[in-house]
């Protein structure tokens, strides 16, 4: 039985349009997470039929395989939630997400800080990869991530929070090779209200993340 499965989007595909189009929603969410998911379930098989037979030799690759598609699936899960057709802007007391407002700005020094460090983060990954928020439970402070692929260059045990997916297929049709002003165009549909709820639930989680008291 399969363990992972492709969750529907939060809205129609046209939503965030002009910023991303609905195509490009449509081809994102139907093949390219939904191939992460089939990556992700298949490689939980092959291993299941290692450990029957005993038999070792591939699981080298088999490893990598599991962290990429699963990785890839947890990422892109967040991500469609992380935007909204009414978002943008950034967080503020008097929208309920004052306290990840001062999150950020105590761990950046200000809002526009944090928003050049992601930007830049994101749109300068070398190949596929992602621009990352996460909170980090050893500190208990926000750090910007730049990850590799789905998984390379990833602080253990941070938890992702808000994600910028700078992947090609996120925006080529589009953007065609303008990253950086897909990136810039990201922050108008963000969803400041999901990244708010996602941090309160990581810090009221964080001590059971830690390995020592």
């Amino acid at each position: 039985m399969a363990l992972y499965s492709l969750p529907e989007l939060p809205y129609d595909y046209s939503s965030l349009e002009p910023v991303i189009s609905g195509e490009i929603i449509e081809l994102h969410h139907d093949k390219h997470h939904a191939g992460y998911v089939k990556g992700a379930n298949d490689t939980l098989e092959q291993l299941a039929e290692a450990r029957e037979a005993d038999q070792w030799g591939a699981v080298n690759g088999l490893e990598k395989n599991l962290a990429f598609h699963l990785s890839g699936h947890i990422l892109h899960t967040i991500y469609w939630q992380n935007m909204t057709g009414d978002g943008g802007g950034e967080p503020l007391e008097k929208d309920g997400t004052g306290e990840l407002a001062d999150a950020i700005a105590e761990s950046f020094g200000s809002f526009g800080k944090f928003k050049a460090h992601l930007s830049k983060a994101a749109a300068t990954t070398q190949g596929s990869g992602w621009g990352v928020l996460a909170y980090e439970p050893v500190t208990g402070r926000l750090i910007v991530e730049q990850v590799y692929d789905h998984q390379g260059n990833v602080g253990q045990g941070s938890v992702p929070i808000l994600v910028f997916d700078a992947w090609e297929h996120a925006f080529y049709l589009q953007y065609r090779n303008q990253k950086v002003d897909f990136v810039e165009a990201m922050w108008r549909v963000v969803n400041w209200q999901d990244v708010a709820k996602r941090y309160a639930a990581a810090k009221e989680r964080a001590n059971n993340l830690l390995l020592v008291p």
